[in-house]
């Protein structure tokens, strides 16, 4: 376990896979890294409510963009000519909202809002997926099955 949690670290470390970044701490949802004369310590995030629901709505983002994935692919062979693609539709668009909700939670919530505390690539990713499954969402309700 103490192994795994030393190549998250690390990984969190050089690739700045982070939702804060400062010169010396590193932040994701599940890990907090300090950096310290050339080594590193990490711990598991915090037991706070808003990270760990910060936390499940990020998994249910991507769980119901890959629902929704399946349900496209069903939907694609199931039906009828003219057909939209609501089902789909609703579980890509909850999935944006989720994105949103998390995202919004940890900025208002994030305690690391200091000076020379950055917002992180992940964080950003967030804020980038967040529009991008609302417009698929809304792209399956216009589309169409065409024979």
């Amino acid at each position: 376990m103490e192994k795994r949690q030393k190549e998250n670290c690390i990984r969190v470390l050089r690739e700045k896979e982070a939702w804060t970044v400062s010169s010396s701490i590193t932040t994701d949802l599940w890990y907090n890294c300090l950096t310290s004369g050339g080594g590193y310590h990490c711990k598991v995030a915090s037991n706070e409510d808003w990270i760990q629901a910060v936390q499940a709505l990020m998994v249910l983002s991507v769980l119901f963009c890959l629902l929704s994935l399946v349900f496209f692919l069903c939907q694609l062979f199931t039906l009828v000519k003219g057909g939209r693609f609501f089902f789909t539709a609703i579980f890509q668009i909850l999935a944006s909202l989720f994105v949103m909700c998390g995202a919004i939670i940890y900025t208002v919530m994030s305690p690391d809002r200091a000076v020379g505390v950055e917002f992180g690539y992940a964080y950003i990713l967030a804020w980038v997926a967040f529009p991008l499954c609302l417009v698929s969402g809304l792209i399956y309700i216009i589309l169409r099955k065409r024979e």
